[in-house]
């Protein structure tokens, strides 16, 4: 007789930022649990990132409503099964309501820690914290060596952000993209990917123009977020401010480089061996300290200067070239 599906609520952030660095618990049950059938709630950013997973039964969009509705409608929609398991990183009621067999809830207030250990924590897996990671249908990956097809290395760049604070200037993006990719730099022979979301495809444009048309691999609101993630994987370098596709490139294995102004890298630092934090003069505390409630349309990133960027590109490019080198001879 086959074993019976066991059925898993996950209710994941509205944020891909936190939805990508959460992501290493699906993949956990995914191994743990071969029949695990998933139904995985988020918002219309996030709900896209797991549409690959495994075992997936169904997505789910939860945008927020007036008066807690989005609760109610999510009540709705699943109050008639007999859950196993709910994650909700949420840290809702719904859980309790529901009376799965197990339950995995978020608990406001709890000491702080990096988001991925924050996570950990619902499963007691903080010692061990699962790394974050979106799964990839064949589709998926076919698509994304489609797009990335080509001779040289890639460089990935992501110039916007969800707030202007955490904007690095545009124009610094492009100063070290020529750089890396000049004849002389570490990349030469390279070319150039630009990421981001719809909204973006104009604040993009000064990078865009920083190559020649034949260089740039432009992914600025055209594909899916599990081809975006998929094209990310064959980065030999993502450069980016604080966001959610920063923590989609460190997810996928790019050397990472995540700059940092007006939030806080001890909670949101790209996650792995091959990702760093980088930031300028002041710390974050300095930088709360002149805008309290961190809402100020004005850029926080004007003391990271593009010598300091391009300096820790190469030493990060320098700090990984023995695992690009053994990548490229296993592909070979």
């Amino acid at each position: 007789m086959a074993p019976k599906p066991f059925s898993i609520l996950f209710i994941t952030s509205s944020r891909i930022g936190d939805a990508v660095l959460s992501s290493g618990l699906v993949k956990t049950l995914v191994d743990e649990i071969p029949d695990a059938r998933f139904t995985i709630v988020g918002s219309a950013l996030t709900t896209p990132l797991f549409a690959d997973t495994p075992g997936l039964e169904r997505l789910v969009v939860m945008d927020k409503q007036k008066r807690a509705g989005h609760w109610f409608g999510l009540w709705r929609q699943v109050r008639g099964r007999r859950w196993g398991l709910v994650v909700d990183l949420r840290g809702s009621a719904i859980a309790g309501a529901l009376r799965p067999k197990r339950r995995a809830v978020h608990r406001k207030g709890a000491t702080s820690a990096h988001k991925v250990i924050e996570a950990a924590r619902l499963l007691k897996l903080e010692t061990q914290p699962p790394s974050p990671f979106l799964f990839t249908s064949p589709e998926t990956e076919a698509r994304a060596a489609q797009i990335t097809a080509g001779e040289g290395p890639i460089l990935a760049m992501a110039p916007a952000a969800n707030w202007v604070g955490k904007t690095w200037p545009v124009e610094r993006f492009a100063q070290v993209a020529r750089r890396l990719l000049a004849p002389s730099g570490p990349l030469a022979g390279g070319r150039l990917m630009v990421v981001g979301g719809p909204d973006d495809a104009a604040g993009c444009d000064p990078l865009r123009a920083s190559v020649g048309k034949d260089r740039c691999i432009d992914l600025v609101g055209r594909e899916p977020l599990t081809v975006v993630y998929a094209a990310l994987k064959r980065a030999r370098l993502f450069i980016g401010n604080d966001s959610g596709l920063m923590h989609m490139a460190a997810a996928a294995g790019a050397p990472t480089l995540g700059l940092f102004g007006p939030s806080d890298e001890e909670l949101y630092a790209p996650w792995g061996p091959k990702a760093r934090a980088l930031r300028g003069t002041r710390t974050f505390e300095e930088i709360q300290a002149l805008d309290p409630t961190l809402s100020q349309a004005i850029t926080h990133m004007m003391d990271l200067s593009a010598d300091s960027v391009y300096g820790a590109a190469v030493a990060l490019l320098d700090d990984t070239e023995e695992a690009a080198e053994a990548a490229e001879t296993e592909e070979a």
